[in-house]
Formats: C-alpha cells, structure tokens, sequence
C-alpha cells in the first residue's frame, strides 16, 4: 500500500449467516457497491471443509468455538496481503455460553516502510462493565507498540454507559477517532446505545455509511473509505 492510495473497509456481525445464499448475494452486492480491500466480520461460521466464499481474498479467523463441523469467530480479509495476523481469545468466558470472545490483530506492509494495523473486534459481552474495561485494556497493551495507521472496528457490546466510556477512554488513549456513520439509524443499536464502530488513526476519512441490508443480519455493516 502507498501513501495516498484510498481503501475501503467494510465491518459487519453476520449473525453467523456466512454460509447462506442470501447472505452471500447480500455480501456481492454490497461489496460490487462499496469497493473494500478489508473485510471485517464478526460471528462469522466458517465449515471445518473451509470453503470460504470469496477465493481471491487472503483471510484469517480467530475462532472463539469450533465443533466438528463448523469454526465460530472473527474473520478478517483483504484483497491485500497479510504480513502477520495474531489471534487472540478474551481472558474472560461469558455468563451465559461459558464461551470466550475472540479478536484478530492483523499487519499489512506500507510501501513507505512500517505496517498498517487491523483489529478485528467482537467485544465481551455478558460479564460486568468492569471486566468488560479489562478486556480493553488487554486490547489496549497489544495495540500501544504499533507507531504507524490503525484501524479498530468491529462490535463493540457498549450497550450501557459504563461500556461505552470505557471505550471512549480506550479510543483516547491510543488516539484513535471515530468514523461517524452519516445515516447512524442502520447501526445495530441496544437500548439506544449503538454496538458497532469503526475507529482509526493517521489516515484520512474520506467517507462513510451504514447500509442498509434490509435484516440480513440483525446488524447491518458499516463502510468507511480512508486515504492512507
């Protein structure tokens, strides 16, 4: 990637749909419409054949659960190549499934030298808001060495203030910014509070969009075009 080129990044919870035809018509499309170099999805479910629906795309999965047939987790995928991606699982399991959360950390060389970094986020969902900050916080020390672009997105599960500050603080403390969504009421929203994000530093946003899928997904994806 060089300096001043523009990308796209297209962020959504696929509500584990990823292996039905309507949601990949849905996907095509939104991707013919919204040209993306990295692709960021959240409860995705991959089979164990792994026949992953877009073939000219490099991709990377930090399951969170795995049977015998099916990998559960967060995907990342780029038309671009990946120098490095790490997986990584919440410290914490969740009340209800006793399942951890998972999150994927990927670099992508820059013509100029250094890396831009991904994160793919699909946050922590049912502890208290306390537990929730120290799964930032962890999110946080992995992401505090890298110097150069960054983008954080994903689900973020501030569905209460609390949450939502501690990802305020969190977003301040590595200086990244927020892509506000232009037509917010297609953002996945819990008691008002909206789940999904896009975040980024040193890059410009060009434009951004919440699209509407018409219920696909409960969640629709989001779109942000940077200039690197």
């Amino acid at each position: 990637m060089h300096h001043g080129e523009e990308f796209g990044v297209l962020c959504w919870n696929t509500q584990k749909l990823t292996e039905k035809p309507g949601f990949q018509h849905t996907l095509a499309r939104v991707l013919t419409d919204y040209p993306s170099l990295f692709l960021l999805l959240q409860e995705v479910k991959l089979s164990a054949k792994n026949n992953w629906l877009l073939p000219s795309w490099s991709y990377a999965v930090a399951p969170n659960m795995q049977t015998r047939r099916s990998v559960y987790g967060v995907l990342t995928a780029s038309g671009y190549a990946f120098k490095e991606a790490q997986a990584r699982l919440s410290s914490k399991r969740e009340g209800m499934f006793a399942t951890h959360k998972s999150y994927m950390l990927s670099h992508h060389s820059l013509a100029e030298g250094g890396s831009l970094l991904v994160v793919n986020v699909h946050a922590i969902n049912f502890v208290r808001a306390r537990q929730f900050s120290q799964e930032i916080e962890l999110i946080k020390e992995e992401i505090l060495e890298h110097k150069g672009p960054l983008i954080v997105a994903g689900d973020f599960n501030v569905w209460s203030r609390q949450r939502r500050l501690s990802l305020l603080q969190f977003c301040r403390s590595v200086g990244l910014r927020q892509a506000i969504m232009v037509d917010p009421h297609y953002v996945k929203t819990y008691r008002q509070h909206p789940l999904d994000f896009i975040f980024y530093r040193d890059l410009t946003l060009q434009e951004t969009l919440a699209i509407d899928t018409n219920k696909v997904s409960d969640h629709n994806p989001l779109y942000a075009r940077f200039r690197l």
